[in-house]
């Protein structure tokens, strides 16, 4: 059987994600949380937690943006992913999604609510298909694309990163 990105793009029914590379949302929680029980980041009501499938093919990569949660990253099938975190107090932190551990790969990571951070599939690999679980539950609302003008001018010390992981 040939596993290709193709495959699972049709096999998940994925569809193209506006931050880069395809995903569908196969999870929101039907209990919510009320905006009075939630950090002041938030401005409504939440689902408890959402999950998507997402891939990232060779070329694409997912932009630099923040969401108001946490998110846990979990690795499926494919090649490593690395995601690039920057913290608010300026830290990054470079994370590799994979199967191996002797490559310093985890099978999960988490994004603290608040950070900026991007991925992408480098090297030789041709796709890496992942899972993302957002709690509380993601919400368009909370999602922020970066501009890379005032990001590499809030970090100037990772302007080219973040030159190459924007979209404008």
């Amino acid at each position: 059987m040939d596993y290709s990105a193709s495959f699972w793009v049709r096999h998940l029914q994925l569809s193209r994600h506006v931050e880069g590379g395809s995903f569908r949302e196969v999870y929101r929680s039907p209990l919510k949380a009320d905006k009075d029980c939630l950090p002041p980041a938030f401005r409504d009501t939440r689902n408890f937690s959402t999950s998507i499938y997402f891939l990232l093919e060779q070329g694409q990569f997912s932009a630099f943006h923040r969401i108001a949660s946490d998110e846990l990253w979990h690795f499926y099938f494919g090649h490593p992913l690395t995601i690039y975190e920057i913290e608010p107090n300026g830290k990054l932190i470079v994370h590799k999604l994979g199967n191996n551990p002797v490559n310093n790969e985890s099978f999960q990571c988490v994004i603290k609510a608040g950070s900026w951070f991007a991925s992408a599939v480098e090297g030789q690999g041709r796709y890496s298909l992942v899972g993302c679980t957002v709690s509380p539950g993601f919400d368009f609302e909370d999602f922020e694309l970066a501009d890379f003008n005032k990001l590499s001018q809030q970090f100037p010390e990772y302007a080219d990163l973040i030159r190459r992981l924007c979209r404008d």
